[in-house]
Parts: structure tokens; C-alpha cells; sequence
């Protein structure tokens, strides 16, 4: 293949929508290559993100597209590297992590640890690898959420803990090494000493994301995990009342100080829809998590219903991506 019909190639396909996004491939950061000559040649394409649920449907797209122009489909390579992102200076990040996603609230209530966990499943869905830290040392729920009540970590060395695994999360929470019903009476420093140990003493292996879930509000576990390791981005769960959005505003403030990207808001149970009359009534009020997004200028990333199921899935240890993938 001639060189200037090898760059009209990979242009051609460089334009291709990627399924589910409105963006070009050529504008997403992937790399693409083709080598061969005359009928025989490969194509190689790797993206920056996980897409295991659009590996199909999009090597589908860039095989017809290059028939239309070579006239046979090539052999193509499609695979993806998610790239570790650079924060928050000199700190020491978790070995093996590439990149660690905060998911908080300034409220409790919100739905903050049901948005944190089923984030992280659909990421795994995609192809990724994902672990979730449970860092509400004081009601953790990932145990419960992820059905693994009274189980308990190894330990191979005396030293480090082995995280327990799920649905294909690797997870890690104080509810895995306490009583189920231990009331945790700790003041701040021992707090902070806790969740310091399940971040650095677990093996986390090879991760391609670290999903944290926070506890509410703005205190000693959010200073800690932003003053230790690398925080790639935050995400805010909010409902659309007036005294979340109030204490959401707060943790986008919080994480603004400490230099930590907040990538988005989450507004959390924004209407309800009678299952008899399909009456769509918002409860809560309506149209808070939109004001939010304008007003801080952070993007809204979708807003989702106050729906029964989602709650049962999640306290009997299905949650919705499971359940209803």
C-alpha cells in the first residue's frame, strides 16, 4: 500500500463515530496503524478507554469502512490501554493503580455508595479492571451491596491483606475485618490510621480503576485520600433538594482546595414514576442538579430515578448492573 493511500486509510477511519459517543476515534486518543501490502494487511487499534461493550459493534464499523476503500476486509487488532492520568504533584501512587475515582456526597443519604458500586461494575462490564475501597470507616456498605457479608480478607504474608472479589471487583472495606454490628467509636486520628491501612495494605494487583467510595461530608477520610495518593478525578452525588445541593456544593469546594478534578455531578433520585399510573413526580424538587452543574461550571453526567428496584438489588447484593445489566 502507498504511503498516501496508507494516511487516506487511517484517516477514513479516524472519522468513525465511536457507538454510544459522540466522538470521532480520531478525536479520542486512539492510535491507529495498518501494515501490510497488496491484499495482505493488518490493522492495529488501541483505544485509551474500556470497551469491551462496543469491541464488536465498533470493529464491525472499521472493517467495512476499510473494505470500502482496499476492497476486502482486513484483519483487524482491537484492544485498549487506559492510561494513568497525572495528579496532584509529587504524591506516591498505589502500585499497580492506574487511576483512582473519588465518588462523594457532602450528604448522607443521597445514594452515594449505590452510584459508587454500580460505577464500578459497569466499568468492569467494559473491560476494565476495578476495585472499589469502601472508606466509610463509620457505615461501611459495600459488604452488604456486594453480598459479602461475614467474610473475611487473607492475609499470605502477616502484613498485607488479599482483597476479597465480587462480580469481578476486587473489594476492600473495615466491614470485612469488624463484627457486623461493632459500633466504630474512633475518634479522627484512628480514622485516618484505618483507612490508610486498606489503602496501602491491600494487594490491588493491576488495576485500571480505584473506585473510592467516601463517606459524607469534607473531614478526615476525603483529607486523607487526597493528601496521600493520586486522585484522578471526583465524582459528586447530589439529589435535587435544596440541603444536598447545599453540602454537595461544599465537597466540590473541598476538592477544588486539595487540587482534585471534580469530573462530574450525579443528581441521584431526581423523580419518581407511579408503576401504576406512570405519573413522573419529582419529590425532591426538580432541576437542582442542573443549577448545580451551571453554577460551578462542572459537567452534569445524567440523573437517575428513585426506583424501588434499585434499592432491593443493592441490599440483597445484586446491584442493578448485575441484576439488570
Amino acid at each position: 500500500m502507498a504511503a498516501n493511500d496508507q494516511d487516506k486509510l487511517l484517516n477514513a477511519l479516524g472519522e468513525i463515530a465511536i457507538p454510544g459517543l459522540d466522538l470521532k476515534l480520531a478525536d479520542s486518543g486512539a492510535t491507529i496503524a495498518a501494515e501490510g501490502e497488496g491484499d495482505d494487511w493488518r490493522l492495529r487499534v488501541t483505544l485509551g478507554f474500556p470497551a469491551a461493550g462496543i469491541a464488536v459493534e465498533l470493529g464491525q464499523a472499521l472493517r467495512r469502512r476499510a473494505a470500502e476503500l482496499i476492497g476486502r476486509e482486513p484483519e483487524l487488532s482491537l484492544d485498549w490501554r487506559i492510561r494513568a492520568h497525572a495528579v496532584q504533584g509529587t504524591l506516591k501512587p498505589l502500585p499497580g493503580v492506574r487511576n483512582i475515582l473519588a465518588v462523594a456526597s457532602g450528604k448522607g443519604g443521597v445514594g452515594k455508595s449505590t452510584t459508587a458500586v454500580n460505577l464500578a461494575l459497569a466499568l468492569a462490564a467494559e473491560g476494565a479492571a476495578v476495585g472499589v475501597l469502601d472508606a466509610d470507616i463509620y457505615g461501611p456498605s459495600q459488604p452488604t451491596m456486594l453480598g459479602l457479608e461475614d467474610q473475611r480478607p487473607q492475609s499470605r504474608d502477616g502484613k498485607t491483606f488479599e482483597p476479597l472479589e465480587q462480580y469481578g471487583l476486587k473489594v476492600m472495606s473495615i466491614g470485612f475485618l469488624v463484627d457486623r454490628d461493632q459500633a466504630m467509636i474512633w475518634r479522627g486520628p484512628m480514622v485516618t490510621q484505618a483507612l490508610q491501612q486498606l489503602m496501602f495494605q491491600t494487594n490491588w494487583g493491576e488495576l485500571d480503576y480505584l473506585v473510592v467510595d467516601l463517606p459524607p461530608g469534607t473531614g478526615d477520610a476525603q483529607l486523607t485520600l487526597t493528601q496521600k495518593i493520586p486522585v484522578s478525578g471526583a465524582l459528586i452525588v447530589t439529589t435535587p433538594q435544596d440541603i444536598a445541593l447545599m453540602d454537595a456544593r461544599r465537597g466540590l469546594v473541598m476538592f477544588e482546595k486539595v487540587g482534585v478534578q471534580v469530573l462530574g455531578i450525579i443528581e441521584n433520585m431526581a423523580s419518581f414514576v407511579c408503576p401504576g399510573c406512570g405519573q413522573e413526580t419529582f419529590l425532591f424538587g426538580e432541576g437542582g442538579g442542573a443549577a448545580l452543574s451551571a453554577e460551578s461550571e462542572v459537567p452534569l453526567l445524567g440523573q437517575l430515578p428513585l426506583d424501588l428496584k434499585i434499592r432491593l438489588q443493592a441490599d440483597s447484593g445484586r446491584p442493578t448492573v448485575v441484576a439488570e445489566p
